[in-house]
This record gives structure tokens, sequence and C-alpha cells, in this order.
């Protein structure tokens, strides 16, 4: 466990190096590219509900893709997050201006007040945040485990997809198990999928 969170220490700081150096005009361009391979890749556009995020701290921004989405009719399911129970509950919302809140953490949330609550298993793709990725699906998240434990609930029908700058794609991450890894990772660059 000990060898596991230092090697996800190491990765994390060559990633952060990395995303360090990047200019704004950089990393502007590098969003751009990520936002339109996401919302041009087959699996989002034959999807009919779609799990996306509100970017919270070190996260891609998603806010121009849950836009463009709601736009063009998708469905669009977002997390409200269970401090105290340490838990996701997915919420369906219609308009990203009446349908969001901010939680008294600044945290921006679906308002359960007026958003449906969707089961996971009809979910199709589910976009997980996360700092770095690997090419055999690996992750390593915030450390707060809300996404582990969704992404081993998430049914194997679900594509389960992150977005990531290609400076944020490591050699390789140690995981604690296998049922936590992603099925595909798009970059500014490429698609990959899981080998």
């Amino acid at each position: 466990m000990n060898e596991t969170k230092s090697s996800k220490k190491s990765v994390l700081g060559e990633v952060m190096e990395k995303l360090s150096i990047l200019t704004e005009e950089e990393r502007a361009a590098k969003q751009k590219a990520v936002e339109s391979n996401f919302l041009t890749f087959a699996n989002f556009l034959e999807a009919e509900l779609v799990l996306l995020y509100i970017q919270r701290s070190s996260e891609l921004p998603t806010e121009r893709i849950i836009r463009t989405s709601l736009d063009v009719r998708k469905g669009i399911v977002l997390p409200a997050y269970s401090e105290s129970r340490h838990s996701i509950t997915l919420l369906r919302i219609n308009n990203f201006d009446s349908d969001i809140i901010k939680r008294e953490s600044d945290v921006m949330e679906p308002d359960p007040g007026v958003c449906k609550k969707i089961p996971l298993d009809q979910i199709d793709v589910a976009l997980i945040p996360g700092l770095a990725f690997d090419e055999k699906g690996g992750r390593i998240g915030f450390g707060d485990g809300f996404y582990n434990k969704l992404i081993a609930k998430l049914p194997e029908t679900t594509r389960k997809i992150a977005i990531a700058f290609e400076e944020q794609i490591a050699d390789h991450i140690q995981m604690e198990s296998r049922k936590y890894n992603l099925d595909i990772i798009i970059t500014d660059k490429r698609t990959i999928y899981k080998i």
C-alpha cells in the first residue's frame, strides 16, 4: 500500500512539472482540442445518457462540454457529492444556468430540488476526472475515493472515459485493483484505448 502511494506521488510530481511549463496559450489550445476530440468521439455521439462532472480544483474544465452537450439535446447527468456518506448521487440536468447551485464549500453541483435522480445502470458514458493516467486505463484521482467507488459500480456496458492533456499521461500507474481502470482516455493529441 505504501509502495503504491509513493509511486503515485512520484508520477504526480512528474505530471505537475510537465503541466507547470505550459503557457496559458498552450493550455487554451490543448483544452479546445480535448473538448473537440471528446464531443466528436463515437461513444459520446451514440450515447443517450452521459455522466459528466463540473470542474473542481485541478480537473480539466468541463463547462463548455456540458453546455454544448445540452445544446445538442444530449441527456446530461452530474454528480452531487455527499461528504457524510462518502457517496455520489447522479442527477440529470436540463439547463446549466438554472439547474446548478453553489454549495457552501464553493462546489458547483446539480440542484437536488429540481433535478431527477438517475440510476447507475442507465449511464451510457461516464466521464471520470483525474490528475494522471496511463495507457492501461490506470488513474490517479484526488484521494477522496468518490470515483473509485463509482467506477467499480458502473455496469460493464458503460464506457468509462477520461479527458486529459497529453502531459497527464504517465508510463505506468500502480493500481490497487483493475476494477478501478478506465476504458478510454481522450487527450489533445490522441484517443487511448485500454490495452
